[in-house]
């Protein structure tokens, strides 16, 4: 970990079996290792940070191998291991779009409790992230965002990102309620338009994200437009930066996640992931970060399925541009 920085993660873990149809007809399953806040774990271990990933994660076959995987990318597992079964996404692609399908109930990565959070969070905890299926719905739910609000008020910084899956939550309103009150513990937000959408359904693009500033004490909210790039609002400055060009684009499966970790990375490096640092960010800087980010997920849509670049090599693609 650089510097004194100390990151948690909390969120689920699963198995993407991505089904994919040949030119045959025939559809061919690949499983996965994935889970939003799990890749982003994966992603920042891969960009020289250590961590800490704090959900349970099963004993199952793929509980063995999700956890060898972090292991083997120098995430510390700070989470239970647990006799559930592991959570299981369905993932169809269409023209390289995932579209998911999950196997959710009664799986270990929803086994956890408020005392098992408190258990596992390293007393040294600079920075806290969670998102995606941890605030879907249900008991783990309200454990992740006590564990949210209880980190807010201890002075450590958060990161959100709501990664919605409007198919697993079985009240709209209850979720859109509890992203309010998790947007007022928030440091940084960063959501994607399509999760713009799902949470102020009736609004606008632009109105959806002046709505969500004001409801959020966020010091950062970031948001990614797909092909269109990502725009960034800190309480003074709007920035906007563009996608580069991505030959040999296989998939977008953990590109966000991907997008989500360098952010994360790229202000640890550079002594910014405080409230006070992340207040004062000037254009220039905000331009940098976004720039950096969007190239790392662009790099990742050039892998199958969730594949983060590192360090090295998003410095060098940074150096020469994506060609």
């Amino acid at each position: 970990m650089r510097g004194n920085a100390v990151i948690a993660i909390g969120g689920e873990n699963l198995i993407d079996t991505v089904q994919t149809a040949l030119p045959s007809g025939e559809i061919t399953q690949k499983h996965n290792l994935g889970g939003s806040p799990y890749n982003v774990a994966v992603a920042l271990a891969r960009q020289t940070m250590t961590p800490y990933y704090l959900t349970p994660i099963s004993t199952d076959g793929f509980g063995e191998q999700l956890a060898d995987h972090l292991r083997h990318e120098g995430v510390v597992l700070a989470g239970k291991r647990r006799p559930e079964p592991t959570t299981q996404a369905i993932v169809t692609l269409e023209n390289g779009i995932p579209y998911y399908v999950f196997r959710r109930d009664d799986t270990a990565e929803r086994a956890v409790s408020v005392a098992d959070i408190n258990a596992a969070m390293p007393k040294s905890v600079t920075h806290f992230h969670a998102g995606s299926l941890a605030f879907a719905g249900g008991d783990d739910a309200n454990a992740w965002e006590e564990a949210f609000h209880k980190a807010h008020k201890s002075g450590v910084s958060t990161s959100l990102d709501p990664n919605v899956r409007t198919s697993l939550v079985d009240d709209i309103p209850a979720y859109r309620a509890r992203f309010a009150r998790l947007l007022r513990s928030a440091t940084i937000v960063k959501l994607s338009d399509e999760d713009l959408a799902a949470i102020y359904p009736d609004l606008s693009q632009s109105d959806g994200i002046e709505e969500l500033r004001r409801s959020t004490s966020a010091r950062l909210v970031i948001l990614t437009k797909g092909p269109e790039g990502a725009v960034c609002w800190t309480l003074s400055q709007r920035v906007t930066v563009a996608n580069p060009d991505v030959p040999n684009l296989i998939d977008t499966i953990g590109a966000g996640d991907t997008f989500t970790a360098t952010v994360l990375a790229s202000l640890v490096t550079a002594g910014l992931l405080n409230d006070s640092a992340l207040a004062q960010l000037v254009t220039d800087q905000l331009r940098a970060l976004l720039d950096r980010a969007v190239q790392a997920a662009c790099l990742n849509c050039t892998k199958e399925g969730c594949n983060p670049p590192t360090s090295a090599a998003i410095d060098a693609v940074m150096q020469k541009g994506m060609t």
